[in-house]
């Protein structure tokens, strides 16, 4: 009994000298948050096994309804012209103003599938510490399935069909129609 005692008092210890060292480095200031500056690949595996791991588990219960509707996939290249491309990119583009800032990159979306229940979970709620917004504040949840239904077709599409979609889609209710957030097509 005395042995369990002396190891769970021993591992007790361990947890509040290890909690003191991270309350020491997190209240130094030491560790560098500057977005032009990588993470130490420590905790850059750590950050992305989080996210990863998050997105998966929120997004499990998700119902993906049909997404090969034509107009709901129009509106998805709307909306993705109007508020995605400056992070994600677009067929035709191969940099913005904005990317080469963020960290961590975004990923280009026009290159890379994506789940669409981990999408759509990830457009409503956005990520923390990310330069992505949750769009679920102000967009209801079937502009979001828009969103993703166009996605499902981007890695497909050449940059002429994209542009084709983008400017074929229909004007954006969702947004302020003064507002400077109008659709690049427009």
């Amino acid at each position: 009994m005395n042995f369990i005692k002396h190891y769970a008092l021993i591992f007790m210890l361990s947890l509040v000298v290890l909690g003191l060292i991270g309350a020491g480095v997190i209240y130094s200031g030491f560790y560098n948050i500057g977005a032009d500056e990588p993470h130490i690949q420590p905790v850059y595996e750590a950050l992305n096994v989080l996210r990863q791991r998050s997105i998966e588990q929120h997004a499990k219960g998700i119902r993906v309804p049909n997404l090969d509707d034509p107009e709901l996939i129009l509106k998805g290249a709307g909306q993705y012209a109007a508020m995605c491309t400056e992070c994600h990119l677009a067929p035709d583009m191969t940099h913005s103003e904005i990317r080469p800032g963020l960290y961590p990159q975004p990923p280009n979306l026009s290159l890379h599938r994506v789940a669409p229940n981990e999408a759509f979970w990830v457009i409503k709620h956005g990520i923390k510490m990310s330069a992505m917004p949750a769009w679920g504040f102000n967009h209801d949840d079937p502009t979001i399935w828009s969103m993703v239904a166009f996605l499902m077709k981007l890695p497909d599409l050449s940059p002429a069909q994209y542009r084709e979609m983008v400017a074929k889609a229909p004007p954006d209710d969702d947004m302020d129609e003064e507002s400077d957030h109008e659709h690049m097509h427009r």
